[in-house]
């Protein structure tokens, strides 16, 4: 899931053929049917194959990458073409970016392409082939085995992109606080999410929103899959890129050869999306407490108390300070938490953030606004930005159905953010688009086994904010003989690209042999940050 300053998330938020096979994409239509909905899968499912099939014939013609996309040589670009509605086979085509990296070792090691998604909704999978051009060296053994593709998918970046409001109103800073004082408050926010509903059907019409949905984009992946001139797909979902992989598994078992889903978004229908975003701030505000240990732990380097009462004392301080005058202007609460949150969400963040918050207290604001505000000047910046809040909107929104009273958010939100401040009405705001959506809302499939689908490795932290445990336990449940590796008191979203060599080897064993461990496996976390 993600956020509105994240280029992956769950919320606030990577990126995803012979007879017999596409014989066999017909004969398995998505498997969440009602009686009512099945003559209109059975039509996706055969326009699909019939998607399949022509990618197959089609292949990709593969280039050096535009300049402006940032992707040096030997990444090469390339084009593949999906019907925007499946049920509409010859109709409106559109167009997805993808990328790939040759796997580097010999052609007789070569076992095929690893496809990725990094999550989002809206994330863009194309940086994955740089994880070889970089020499990341979690990644090395495996890259001598797979080709290294990534995708936009639909909607996302290159791939037919999508818009709700103007990108430079979008980040215009500063925002209101996303916790409310009073009733008028509650009432400007709404006014906010239902204009900004109204400007995802005006500025990409209700015809593309409709099709924005998981369903489609995994449609999409088996595509991609035939027009690399693959039997099979692997696949590597990082976030709401396992909720891709989940339902890919269910539609598609039988394309599947292998299938990692690392920091899993719980499949549950119960869950998707409403109450998925309801767990996340409840998870939310216990990694921001493991976080605010941490630097009281270290109160050497940042001087903000010795105390996790005293870190978070210094916090309400900084957010009232932004309330009454945004900092330089333009950092108000709402700024302070895009900026903050990536603490709870990575690791890799714990440093830069308390580092800022300490200059803050040491009279430098600079480092804070700098960190914090939105830079106008970076246009495609701020155009990535608002296309990847409209995407994770509009897929959450179409996917599933959403409570439209507003009564129920009220209620659900106020109390929640009694005992879970941090997140709670900075996610509400942020999904509330959901309650007015202009499209009809579909029901999300009911991901399970079925015949053909081969083992599947799942890999999660406990402590993870942005897909909480509970996720990768009900996804290890619904599909069978699944191994699932728990990180243990860790909590960084994205688990498959830290340091580890308990999970890296096994990752490593699984992508190179199709291994798996006997029973599931526990491994002590990766190390803490160190200031």
């Amino acid at each position: 899931m993600r956020r509105n300053r994240r280029t992956t998330v769950l919320g606030s938020a990577g990126a995803l053929v012979t007879a017999t096979l596409i014989a066999g994409a017909v004969a398995a239509p998505t498997a969440n049917a009602s009686a009512g909905s099945r003559h209109g899968q059975d039509r996706e499912a055969r326009g699909a194959a019939i998607a399949a099939e022509r990618a197959a014939k089609a292949g990709i013609d593969w280039q050096d990458c535009p300049a402006d996309w940032g992707l040096e040589k030997p990444i090469q670009c390339g084009y593949v073409s999906v019907p925007l509605d499946y049920a509409k086979p010859y109709g409106k085509q559109i167009k997805l970016a993808v990328d790939r990296i040759g796997n580097t070792g010999t052609k007789e090691e070569r076992q095929g392409a690893l496809v990725y998604n990094p999550g989002g909704p809206g994330g863009s999978g194309l940086r994955f082939p740089r994880r070889v051009t970089t020499k990341n060296p979690i990644w090395a053994n495996t890259a001598k085995a797979y080709d290294f593709v990534g995708f936009d998918p639909r909607g996302v970046g290159h791939s037919a992109p999508i818009s709700c409001i103007d990108p430079q109103e979008f980040v215009k800073a500063p925002k209101m606080d996303p916790v409310p004082d009073s009733e008028a408050d509650k009432t400007a926010q709404r006014k906010l999410a239902r204009e900004y509903a109204e400007g995802c059907a005006e500025r990409s019409g209700k015809d593309v929103l409709a099709q924005m949905t998981t369903p489609n984009t995994v449609r999409d992946l088996d595509v991609i899959r035939a027009a690399l001139g693959e039997k099979k797909l692997n696949y590597l979902g990082v976030s709401y890129g396992t909720y891709i992989g989940a339902v890919y598994g269910t539609m598609f078992p039988g394309h599947l050869r292998r299938m990692i889903v690392d920091s899993v978004v719980n499949p549950s229908r119960e869950k998707i999306w409403y109450q998925a975003n309801l767990d996340q701030d409840v998870a939310f505000e216990g990694r921001w407490k493991d976080w605010e240990d941490w630097v009281a732990a270290n109160d050497a380097a940042f001087h903000l108390g010795t105390t996790r009462a005293a870190v978070q004392a210094k916090w309400l301080e900084l957010r009232a300070t932004a309330k009454k005058n945004p900092i330089g202007g333009v950092v108000g609460p709402a700024e302070l938490i895009g900026f903050f949150q990536s603490a709870p969400y990575y690791d890799s963040s714990w440093v830069p953030v308390a580092t800022v918050f300490s200059k803050y207290f040491a009279g430098d604001t600079q480092a804070l606004i700098d960190a914090a505000a939105p830079d106008l000047s970076d246009t495609a910046g701020n155009v990535a930005s608002e296309n990847g809040n409209a995407v994770y909107t509009a897929v959450e929104c179409t996917d599933a159905k959403w409570p439209t009273s507003w009564k129920k958010w009220d209620k659900d939100n106020t109390e929640l953010n009694k005992q879970y401040p941090f997140m709670t009405w900075a996610n509400a705001w942020l999904n509330l688009p959901c309650a007015t959506w202009p499209v009809k809302q579909q029901t999300p499939v009911n991901v399970k086994t079925h015949k053909g689908l081969p083992q599947v490795l799942i890999v999660q932290s406990t402590r993870d904010a942005a897909t909480p445990y509970d996720g990768a336990v009900e996804l290890h449940k619904r599909f069978k003989g699944s191994r699932l590796i728990t990180e243990k008191d860790a909590g960084s979203h994205g688990v498959t690209g830290l340091v580890n060599p308990c999970i890296n080897q096994r990752v490593d064993d699984y992508l190179l042999t199709g291994k798996l461990d006997a029973a599931d496996v526990t491994c002590t976390p990766h190390a803490t940050p160190k200031p």
